[in-house]
């Protein structure tokens, strides 16, 4: 596949990342830079998430996660190499204002603040159209 943006192909999206259905909770990755990523999900009843005709805060907590592990998963596929597996070291902060519902598209953008020796330092925002619905600072940790 071309490297060219944004990248809609659900499958593809989600070979970028180690988990695997019913545990994926991106599906588009809509821009890349190297300190920055924006993924998005399409949230559905489908998901493993959804209570209460919401996407309840774990999966938001979640889809922010992995945002991150596609950040690094584009890394390595742009050098040929596989993904590793990444945990989330840390939550610093992490503040939802709103639950998306039902077929809603929420966008989140990482900016990587610090990477070193496998651990990396992340701002998080996710919006869902255009306005901020939850924000939070992580960090992740690659496993050897």
């Amino acid at each position: 596949m071309e490297n060219k943006l944004p990248i809609l192909d659900k499958k593809f999206v989600g070979n970028l990342i180690p988990q695997k259905f019913p545990f994926v909770m991106v599906d588009k990755l809509l821009s890349f830079s190297e300190n920055e990523v924006t993924a998005g999900l399409t949230v559905s009843e489908e998901n493993i998430f959804f209570n209460d005709e919401k996407f309840q805060e774990s999966g938001l907590i979640e889809h922010m996660a992995q945002s991150v592990a596609l950040f690094t998963g584009y890394q390595f596929y742009l050098k040929n190499e596989p993904a590793p597996t990444g945990y989330i070291g840390s939550i610093k902060s992490i503040e939802i204002l709103q639950l998306p519902k039902n077929n809603e598209e929420i966008e989140t953008t990482v900016n990587v603040l610090q990477e070193f020796m496998g651990v990396t330092l992340v701002d998080i925002v996710t919006k869902l159209n255009d306005k901020e619905i939850a924000r939070g600072q992580m960090k992740t940790v690659l496993a050897n």
